[in-house]
């Protein structure tokens, strides 16, 4: 029926409502360092030579620990396991970063932004973990190295393994999914260099509350469990150390845990500072400075800590260098 003259209701055409009210975002701009328009030239070079140096670094690692024998126990394969992951990690956001920063437009599409965070979370996730793991084996090689071999043998590292790639992928898969089925259709502009949960779901115009409430829940299951688990497997550690007799003995056992203390502390530290929040506050320039620590600060400090601390290492690549024909010596 056609509305009455006296009636205050008018009827808005759809398109009119569609194209002004509801217009979704295709794209979004990544505004990431955009505030330091005169030093991205100097960021440029810094962050290419620090990719460079973290994709050679975990790639000598992994090879190297393929190539040694004597490196092939539960320790060096999460290592491994490790490395590839990092590197995996840092691929999803650099190459982008390094691009935005001489572009003049800075888009990433709807896909790729929820592709880039599928990753990005997926790889994390999985870092998280292994780190857990990797405690766990420390825990098993100093307080029962009678049992070790049965407690890590092969079958229960690849399981160990397997099982941090799929829950850290499961995970990602949720935490991405509860971002992107709410609705985009004001801003695009995503206050960061690349698309992390927090600057996007700032961005959509419905109702977040359940969304992060469970995006939360999901970091506290990711951080806060695996490190009490390192806490208090390191617990048992020191207290069996400090059993030890000898200063040698102790010296060694707690060689082989500073170096997956270092990288647990400023990876588990960081992601904290960041995901440990609420996820529709506005991301800071502090928070782009810590993101920029554990996406590329902690994957180049893994293959340093664990070739510059580690001896048996150190006896391996110099191996492995002397097996492609090199002169140790010269060097």
């Amino acid at each position: 029926l056609p509305p009455s003259p006296h009636s205050s209701l008018q009827i808005i055409p759809w398109e009119r409502f569609s194209s002004e009210n509801l217009t979704t975002v295709n794209e979004f701009l990544l505004l990431g360092f955009s505030s330091l328009q005169e030093k991205q030239l100097v960021l440029f070079p810094i962050f290419l030579c620090l990719y460079l140096l973290i994709l050679c670094g975990n790639i000598i690692i992994v090879t190297v620990i393929c190539l040694e024998h004597s490196l092939h126990i539960p320790m060096y394969f999460f290592l491994g396991v490790l490395s590839v992951s990092e590197t995996c990690y840092t691929f999803v956001v650099l190459p982008k970063m390094l691009i935005n920063l001489f572009s003049v437009l800075r888009t990433i599409s709807f896909t790729s932004c929820a592709i880039q965070m599928f990753f990005f979370l997926g790889f994390g996730v999985t870092n998280c973990l292994l780190l857990g793991v990797m405690g766990y084996d420390r825990y098993a090689a100093i307080c029962h190295p009678l049992r070790y071999p049965i407690l890590m043998n092969w079958r229960v590292c690849r399981l160990l393994a397997a099982s941090c790639g799929v829950s850290g992928f499961l995970i990602s898969l949720i935490g991405t999914t509860l971002v992107f089925i709410l609705p985009f259709c004001n801003s695009n502009k995503v206050e960061h260099y690349f698309c992390d949960i927090s600057p996007v779901i700032h961005l959509a115009c419905g109702d977040a509350h359940i969304n992060e409430l469970i995006i939360f829940i999901c970091g506290i299951l990711v951080l806060v469990f695996p490190l009490s688990f390192i806490c208090i497997s390191y617990g048992f550690i020191i207290s069996t150390i400090l059993k030890i007799p000898s200063a040698e003995g102790k010296r060694k056992a707690f060689s082989t845990c500073a170096s997956h203390l270092t990288v647990v502390v400023v990876h588990y530290g960081c992601a904290s500072f960041v995901y440990l929040r609420p996820t529709s506050r506005i991301t800071s320039s502090k928070d782009q400075l810590v993101t920029v620590t554990y996406t590329i600060v902690t994957p180049l400090l893994n293959p340093m800590v664990y070739s510059l601390r580690n001896r048996d290492v150190q006896l391996a690549i110099r191996k492995v260098i002397s097996w492609e024909g090199f002169s140790l010596k010269t060097i």
